[in-house]
């Protein structure tokens, strides 16, 4: 993967495939590019950018753990554009991803075209950040990939039902890396540091006046049915607030869809169409 600079010195990695539209994904907290390898199939007439970032996938480990953070994260987005030479850009954000294009959205809202939220809205449910806590930064009891793709199976059927045990390997392989010793995270441990440091330092910020800022943009939102990150009143809530609000909810999908699902490509691709 080719890299680019920060400001404060390190090297992440992206890529940038296509031609088209220009497509901004920005994956979750612990995942890296390889999460959007499923649309990646139904990306025709995009030019489509993923990027690690710091501390994911192939980009440098920050030696400050501190900077494991959305508003550094964020600034990491525009230096890539600005690498890029790309005024504005639609962004596509699982998750932690769709928190930093909200936050973008109120800070340097002319870097934006549109946007996607993939199961996340302003609102994190508290079960869902135990559940998230539960794994950041701990290395799997699987020492295979193979055994990887089962415990996923596992762990995930009651959220996606009938998913396949091939696509779960799919899915192993993009978090973990076979060593001879066993699995390695494909990020930095060091963020389950960051995250109980910023969880422990008072009650969530509201993010409504984020989620607010996306009203002059084409703004879609998809969500798993059963999610446990975004619920149901809040994205009924988020149509309140966002008169243009294009949503669906992706059957037998908990956090996050895969975004290869029907409802999911309809949303992207009415959300494109708007700019």
């Amino acid at each position: 993967m080719p890299q680019f600079t920060t400001s404060d010195g390190l090297r992440l990695a992206y890529e940038d495939t296509g031609s088209g539209k220009p497509l901004l994904c920005l994956a979750g907290l612990t995942r890296n590019s390889r999460d959007f390898s499923f649309f990646a199939p139904h990306a025709n007439g995009l030019r489509v950018i993923t990027m690690d970032y710091r501390g994911r996938g192939d980009s440098d480990f920050d030696p400050d753990y501190r900077n494991y953070s959305v508003p550094r994260e964020a600034q990491d987005v525009i230096e890539l554009l600005d690498h890029l030479k790309l005024d504005r850009v639609s962004i596509l954000g699982t998750s932690r991803g769709g928190l930093i294009a909200m936050t973008l959205a109120a800070i340097r809202p002319e870097r934006l075209s549109a946007v996607i939220l993939n199961d996340v809205g302003p609102v994190i449910e508290p079960s869902a950040i135990g559940r998230i806590m539960d794994y950041v930064g701990k290395a799997p009891a699987a020492t295979t990939l193979e055994q990887a793709a089962f415990a996923l199976k596992q762990a995930m059927d009651p959220q996606f039902p009938g998913v396949s045990i091939e696509t779960w390997r799919k899915q192993a392989a993009f978090q973990y890396e076979e060593t001879g010793t066993g699995l390695r995270l494909r990020y930095d441990p060091a963020l389950r540091t960051a995250l109980k440091e910023q969880i422990a330092a008072g009650p969530p910020a509201d993010l409504w006046p984020l989620f607010e800022a996306l009203n002059p943009l084409p703004t879609g939102v998809i969500r798993g049915a059963n999610s446990d990150l975004l619920s149901a009143e809040t994205l009924e809530e988020m149509h309140q607030r966002h008169a243009g609000l294009i949503s669906a909810e992706v059957p037998d999908r908990g956090h996050v869809p895969f975004l290869d699902e029907p409802q999911s490509i309809t949303v992207i691709r009415k959300v494109l169409e708007l700019i």
